[in-house]
């Protein structure tokens, strides 16, 4: 579910045209991220500092509202005609077809009505019997099936106070289903063996089940409805060296006589279907603990080192969040396992927890980032989707803006408030992105496909609604209501009423017109913000001026910082009609009038504001996200010795978002660099405390007119244990006319990271360097899906100069990954490489084939570009 970022290497290969292939595709994965934002923002899109002693502008009339559109159907919550009480699984598994071959006993009675007859969900399966099952007792039943629903013919009419049990023995076979997915959730198949003949040596045997939204029935029978809630059992049956995972406690493991072990899960505590799950590998089992509670890492043994290092903050986490929302972790235990070939980013499973590969790094990566945001979204999914679960996908949001905010709130929490205010302001960007090319309702009962709720209104747009909700109650009501919230509607299908009456009981005010605008609603405000000073006062005009098609016309609470020197005041205002203008006594105009300065609103803010205020706010603010605004809009001015003094000083900041964005300001300086400027950046390239900005700094310095000077700070980063670092070092030696320039990336060929493997990649193929047909090879062989997304394209780029034959062996390759991996954007990158080969005839016919058999419906959409 989880795009990563571009890192600086790869944007600098992005403005140089090394990728010019993959930029549309690379801008459509960046519009489609759906897990926690980790996109980073290029452009500021608005601003919330307003100046003073400029004329107000009228507010353009909003256009009549357009007739609307074709939304896709109504989507109502799924009737609930019976209720699964309780799951009893026992499943085996045949590696070599990647068959499940299943018995379950299903505890089920009628919701209310009688009822006698049941439908279940069962995808794809070979059934092989169904009986009634009353004690020692067993009676057939009839049935029909159409390969997704199973229709159960009962004995008799049954009461809403009877219970029943039916026993089905299936077979599933998740590979035999029609291919689906989304950008945030790959592939709904529900089952993946991973390697399952064992033919690849460098990738693990596993088996995995990934069931949101409606996949768990790809693997066993069920009512696959977020609205359901069952409790489990499973008996695993596999071969002895492998270990396994599922929801709940493992109560013991039997060795069986065919050598074979049954490892026996149960979950005493109800949950939606969507969140069962089952790992199967040969994991190393990291055990932690809170509590008195099991917490455990499930790694692959290579990782198994690091494994505290990634996930080892959780038992804080669970003490921080309990704490706050003033309840305990609900769940008997914790786990947290990664798993290759992954088809989302993680996936919040009760009690146990799913994420991809890229989470199994080492020390070095870990000095340069880490996974505490992914790792707080899927724990505090435990509460706010687990817990308590969205009755129907359509308030999605309520599972995931509070998992994404969980992200802000873990950082505000260990890193203080500049960072959790980067964090919220990463995430409206991406709001902000995806708006653009579409707004809809946050609570949307109209849409296609469930798959297309998983989007960055979904996410990053609740997320900054709840810190909305939380600016205006204040913290106490805000979380006094998620305490309310959680304890009322514990083992609950909520919407997103169930939360507007919680917080309305906690702070005793009618909130309808919050959730109406906010939830229940498209789009966001725009506001067009002028002031004036005269009379000893000052006036401050607002204007709504967002297309009401879209968007209604909101109330919106603004604080508003007025600053004199050194010295602010503080205001609230309430902004509730098209054009409103508010008047403050005041004696001198102010310097400075800063909108939103606590980061609260969600809203596009435009002004003109001069340069003298936008220095001032730069000099006076003590947030960091207000200073980095400062910045951003004063990037768009000329540069002179005044804009360049500013720059300086900043590259000194204390905040490192703000350190990282001057230095990158400086790449482009368009004058010869002052000693000065030199030196500070070097400084920041050897000592800076945040590897990022170091390694930024590197690069800065290497696009220097006399970079090739720098060569002993470049040879000094290689060594670095910093990945960001060594790969800015690489990149920027690679990019000089030193001689030794092919000794020098031999030397990090075995190196998997993206940060240093793709500056030799992308070297190698500039620069024709003979006989890497093999490392290229081998690094795609052994790539995960974001490194093989580049390296394909530098492969191909590297054929291009190579002989017929080479071309050939490397065009069917290339054809086998776009005929087959299980990634659509590398089948896509896979499809794009075959394009450079224009030498070869054969690649026109392997391009074509790759076309033709694409199933997937977004590279359909855009294969049909290409002839």
């Amino acid at each position: 579910m989880k795009v990563q970022i571009i890192n600086k290497f790869m944007q600098n290969k992005l403005k140089s045209g090394s990728l010019t292939l993959l930029l549309p595709f690379i801008i459509f994965l960046n519009l489609v991220s759906c897990k926690p934002s980790q996109v980073a923002s290029d452009q500021l899109i608005s601003s919330d500092t307003v100046q003073i002693a400029q004329e107000p502008q009228v507010a353009a009339v909003p256009p009549e509202p357009e007739i609307e559109v074709d939304r896709g159907p109504y989507r109502a919550e799924n009737t609930r005609f019976h209720d699964l009480v309780h799951t009893r699984l026992e499943v085996s598994f045949d590696w070599d077809r990647q068959y499940l071959l299943g018995t379950a006993l299903l505890e089920l009675r009628p919701y209310f009505y009688a009822q006698d007859h049941v439908i279940l969900d069962a995808k794809g399966f070979d059934i092989h019997q169904i009986q009634l099952v009353n004690g020692t007792d067993r009676k057939p039943l009839t049935h029909q099936y159409d390969g997704k629903k199973l229709n159960i013919s009962l004995d008799r009419s049954y009461q809403r106070n009877e219970s029943y049990f039916l026993e089905i023995k299936y077979t599933a076979k998740p590979n035999e289903l029609e291919a689906g997915g989304s950008a945030a959730i790959t592939s709904d198949k529900g089952l993946y063996f991973i390697n399952p003949t064992g033919e690849h040596t460098n990738k693990p045997q596993q088996i995995w089940t990934q069931g949101e939204t409606e996949a768990s029935s790809c693997w066993f029978p069920t009512i696959d409805s977020p609205n359901q809630r069952t409790t489990q059992e499973i008996y695993i049956t596999v071969d002895q060296r492998f270990v396994t995972l599922s929801n709940g406690l493992l109560v013991f493991s039997r060795g069986n006589e065919d050598g074979t072990r049954t490892d026996y899960w149960k979950m005493d505590q109800a949950h939606a279907p969507y969140l069962f799950m089952m790992a199967v590998g040969e994991f190393a089992v990291v055990k932690d603990s809170w509590q008195d509670m099991e917490v455990s890492y499930y790694v692959e043994p290579e990782y198994q080192p690091y494994a505290r290092a990634i996930f080892g903050k959780t038992p804080q986490m669970l003490t921080y969040f309990s704490e706050l929302l003033k309840y305990p972790f609900p769940w008997s235990k914790y786990s947290q396992v990664v798993v290759r070939d992954y088809v989302s980013g993680a996936m919040e499973n009760t009690t146990a927890s799913v994420f991809m590969e890229d989470l199994q790094v080492n020390h070095r990566y870990l000095l340069d980032n880490d996974w505490d945001g992914i790792i707080a979204h899927e724990l505090f999914h435990q509460w706010f989707g687990d817990l308590v679960t969205n009755e129907s996908w359509s308030n999605l949001t309520l599972n995931e803006a509070f998992a994404t905010y969980s992200e802000y709130l873990w950082a505000e929490h260990l890193l203080g408030q500049d960072d959790a205010d980067y964090k919220g302001y990463e995430e409206q960007q991406n709001y902000l992105r995806e708006a653009r090319q579409k707004k809809v309702d946050l609570i949307r009962f109209y849409y296609d496909d469930k798959e297309d709720m998983f989007d960055s209104h979904s996410y990053a747009k609740g997320s900054r609604i709840l810190h909305m909700l939380r600016g205006y109650l204040g913290d106490e009501a805000f979380f006094e209501t998620l305490h309310q919230y959680l304890s009322t509607y514990a083992g609950e299908p909520v919407e997103v009423h169930h939360l507007r009456l919680a917080a309305e009981k906690v702070s005793g005010q009618d909130l309808n017109w919050f959730f109406n605008q906010w939830f229940l609603n498209s789009g966001h405000p725009e506001l067009q913000v002028s002031t004036e000073f005269s009379d000893d006062a000052l006036t401050l005009s607002l204007f709504q001026i967002q297309d009401r098609s879209s968007a209604p016309l909101y109330r919106l609470p603004i604080e508003v910082e007025f600053w004199h020197h050194q010295e602010k005041t503080v205001e609230t205002i309430e902004l509730s009609k098209e054009a409103q203008d508010f008047n403050f006594p005041m004696t001198t105009a102010p310097d400075l009038v800063v909108i939103d300065p606590r980061n609260v609103l969600l809203a596009e803010i435009h002004y003109e504001q001069s340069r003298q205020a936008l220095i001032h706010q730069y000099r006076v603010s003590s947030g960091g996200m207000t200073r980095y605004k400062a910045l951003e809009k004063l990037l768009e001015d000329s540069v002179d010795s005044q804009i360049v003094a500013v720059f300086m000083d900043a590259l000194e900041d204390s905040f490192w978002v703000n350190r990282q964005l001057t230095v990158n300001a400086f790449e482009s300086y368009p004058e010869e660099q002052p000693e000065s400027l030199v030196t500070k950046l070097r400084t920041i390239a050897a000592s800076d405390p945040n590897t990022q900005v170091r390694a930024d700094a590197i690069t800065v310095l290497s696009s220097f007119e006399n970079g090739d000077i720098y060569l002993p700070l470049y040879l000094e980063a290689l060594r670095d244990s910093s990945y960001a670092v060594a790969g800015a070092g690489l990149t920027a030696y690679l990019q000089t006319e030193h001689p030794d320039r092919d000794q020098i990336a031999g030397q990090f060929e075995q190196e998997d990271n993206m940060q240093i493997a793709l500056p030799v990649a992308d070297y190698y193929a500039l620069n024709h360097v003979p006989d890497k047909y093999r490392w290229y090879y081998e690094k795609l062989s052994n790539g995960n899906g974001e490194m093989m997304f580049y390296m394909i394209n530098y492969f191909g780029q590297y054929l291009t100069n190579s002989d017929q034959e080479e071309q050939l062996s490397g065009a069917k390759y290339l054809e086998e990954l776009g005929l087959h991996h299980h990634t659509y954007y590398i089948r896509y990158s896979a499809f794009q490489a075959l394009g450079l080969l224009t030498g070869i005839e054969e690649a026109a016919e392997m391009r074509s084939r790759v076309k033709q058999s694409e199933t997937d419906p977004r590279l359909v959409e855009i294969y049909a570009q290409y002839p």
